[in-house]
């Protein structure tokens, strides 16, 4: 069975669409932990209040400033990128969009994606038919989920 990954083809879309002077200035690493996604975007230098984080319909967008220098009379090296950055991401269905946490610490925007309730796998018991008996069905949790109080019983098969 296929594993529910909103994700999978963001490698393809960043890779093919979003490799960009401004998306190189903000590298990311995107990885699932337990029941959401962890996107870690690297904003070295950037002003905190700058940082602004939106989704419309699908896609989040982030975008940062970082300023340069001032009052530089001559520059020996200028290596650093500097202007304002944006980087988008297409999320996938999947996901919780009224749940996305940010956190910005020590230079790194940290978005938290929660996975959907919906989009959860679920376990669904299949009652047997008898000539005596109705047909009886539950949803369970996951066997690595607590029980779903709203089930007749907690009983886990599989």
């Amino acid at each position: 069975m296929a594993r529910f990954d909103p994700f999978r083809d963001l490698d393809r879309l960043m890779s093919e669409t979003l490799r960009t002077p401004a998306s190189a200035a903000m590298q990311m690493d995107l990885f699932r932990r337990g029941e959401a996604f962890v996107a870690r975007i690297d904003l070295p230098g950037v002003d905190p209040s700058s940082v602004d984080v939106d989704i419309e319909d699908r896609t989040l967008t982030i975008r940062a400033e970082r300023r340069d220098e001032e009052d530089v009379e001559q520059w020996l090296s200028h290596e650093r990128p500097s202007g304002t950055f944006a980087r988008q991401l297409t999320l996938g269905y999947g996901v919780a969009l009224d749940r996305i946490e940010a956190d910005y610490t020590d230079g790194v925007l940290t978005l938290t994606i929660p996975v959907a309730e919906e989009a959860k796998p679920r376990k669904i018991q299949v009652a047997h038919r008898s000539t005596e008996g109705d047909v009886r069905g539950e949803v369970t949790a996951r066997s690595d989920q607590a029980p779903d109080p709203g089930t007749q019983s907690g009983r886990q098969d599989g």
